[in-house]
């Protein structure tokens, strides 16, 4: 757990920042690092209610007040737009959306279903975008920006991810988009991480060494790699929009 003392003393303005995804992985380690700079933390989850919640009270338990949770199937429109309207009702607006909820897994292109184009189009980049359009009016009345999670792979693809990274390439083409539609009061950036968290489903460690081997540092990352990246983008970024920093090690200088 993130703890405030790790940080520096000057925090953030007590933005209001929405994660999506924020129960797990790096988008908990992202909402422990903006609360730890004085943020108030929206935490979107999907089915992890019980970490959800535990994150929830560790947040509250720092600061009273600081982190609520809200659930919502992103696929699903009317859900995500009852989440835009509780998380209005519980702050009265945002300045911050992180859109980092994301599905990940192959699909072969000779046994790729049209459910799994609609998942993983849907999760990737159909629900950052109804976001960004649901918090858009909020967003611009507090001079606020968007962060998306990309992915490096979205530049070149992952193979046997045909889908997942055509949709990560739809999210980098839509952050440069946004940045356009949204200026001048909404600043529209991304963050695509390299080799930070391996897959749940377990790589063997031939497979890892084989991947850290084509990283220009030869190590893996972290998701406070991440996180500060993330941070240096809401905090630091006031004339940055419309770009997108890897977070690598120097993954993409081969290819």
């Amino acid at each position: 757990m993130i703890e405030q003392s790790d940080y520096d003393a000057v925090a953030m303005p007590r933005r209001r920042v929405l994660i999506t995804g924020a129960a797990r992985r790096v988008g908990a380690v992202c909402a422990q690092y903006l609360h730890a700079r004085g943020c108030r933390i929206c935490i979107h989850y999907r089915n992890s209610e019980r970490e959800a919640s535990r994150l929830c009270r560790q947040l509250n338990d720092q600061r009273p007040d600081s982190a609520r949770i809200f659930q919502a199937d992103l696929l699903d429109l009317a859900q995500l737009q009852a989440m835009t309207e509780a998380v209005h009702s519980a702050w009265g607006g945002l300045d911050v959306l992180v859109n980092n909820a994301s599905a990940f897994y192959a699909t072969k292109i000779s046994t790729v279903t049209e459910g799994e184009w609609d998942d993983l189009l849907g999760s990737n980049l159909k629900a950052p975008f109804f976001l960004a359009k649901a918090f858009s009016r909020s967003l611009a009345e507090n001079n606020g920006c968007i962060v998306n999670i990309i992915d490096i792979h979205a530049q070149r693809g992952l193979q046997e991810f045909p889908v997942y990274s055509i949709a990560k390439a739809g999210l980098a083409a839509m952050t440069r988009v946004l940045a356009k539609e949204l200026a001048p009061a909404v600043r529209v950036n991304a963050v695509s991480p390299g080799a930070i968290l391996w897959p749940e489903n377990e790589l063997d460690e031939a497979e890892k060494r084989d991947i850290l081997a084509r990283v220009a540092l030869q190590r893996s990352g972290s998701p406070e790699d991440i996180a500060k990246a993330v941070g240096f983008l809401i905090m630091d970024g006031d004339y940055i929009t419309g770009q997108n920093i890897a977070v690598d090690g120097g993954r993409t200088l081969y290819c």
